[in-house]
């Protein structure tokens, strides 16, 4: 499939991006950084990173939007030219579908030019019922075929109990599904070994500037690491510092010669 602005998508794209979850050895997961429009994408591409991921919150807040707030239409738009600037497979964060049937998700991520996609399993701030949300998956699945790589987020840690175990089950739902990765948002790192031993096939882990780095989550069983809006809020602060610092200096007085 050919999307709106001529870039080739398909099943040779998304199998490219799914082989880059196989075979890594513990220590060294894919790094997915996360770009929040054009700019930002070619950055990371020019730095030599293999794939991206988009953050649903990072690119709301380049729009100017809350997270979880941005029509579906500006997203899919942010999204197709973030694919647009970059030679390298795009994954886009849809949040949880923005409540389009399978097919139509399906068709209007293609037609972004991203080779996947994150679908979180809550909405409101509430975990939908598993079993549901698994057949929704199976349907996206199903629509998608092989053309997309389906990244499976289950919110248990951040909007759930928090149980390791829940999280497993919830998981083992999804890859029966047809999930191509679970992504347990927000679990500590030092849960990751459990989940590792009960989910099947790559598991995605949430990494913070602050907290332990990508190959340190690798060891400790991520397959693949993604940052969520992390990116964009370290560049926003950046950029209040220098804005502050060009503030102090436009209010230092006037020179005089």
């Amino acid at each position: 499939m050919t999307s709106v602005d001529g870039r080739h998508t398909g099943p040779d794209e998304a199998d490219r991006f799914r082989a880059l979850h196989h075979g890594r050895p513990p220590g060294d997961p894919l790094v997915l950084p996360g770009p929040w429009d054009a700019a930002s994408a070619r950055v990371f591409a020019d730095a030599g990173f293999p794939a991206l991921a988009t953050p649903s919150a990072g690119v709301a807040a380049s729009l100017g939007y809350a997270d979880g707030e941005t029509p579906a239409a500006e997203m899919f738009a942010a999204v197709a030219r973030i694919a647009r600037a970059v030679d390298v497979p795009v994954s886009a964060d849809v949040e949880d579908g923005y409540g389009l049937a399978p097919r139509e998700l399906v068709e209007r991520l293609l037609e972004a030019g991203v080779v996947g996609c994150n679908l979180e399993d809550s909405e409101g701030g509430v975990l939908k019922d598993a079993s549901r949300h698994a057949d929704w998956l199976a349907e996206v699945r199903s629509s998608a075929a092989d053309r997309l790589f389906v990244n499976a987020r289950t919110d248990v840690f951040i909007h759930g109990d928090g149980d390791p175990g829940r999280a497993v089950e919830r998981a083992a739902l999804y890859v029966a599904a047809g999930a191509d990765c679970v992504y347990p948002i927000g679990a500590p790192a030092g849960v990751l070994p459990l989940l590792r031993s009960g989910v099947q096939g790559p598991l995605n882990a949430f990494a913070r500037l602050d907290g332990p780095s990508p190959a340190e989550l690798g060891e400790l069983g991520a397959t693949r690491v993604t940052f969520g809006p992390g990116l964009q809020r370290r560049a926003a602060e950046t950029l209040g510092d220098i804005a502050a610092k060009l503030r102090q200096g436009a209010s230092g007085g006037v020179r005089t010669v």
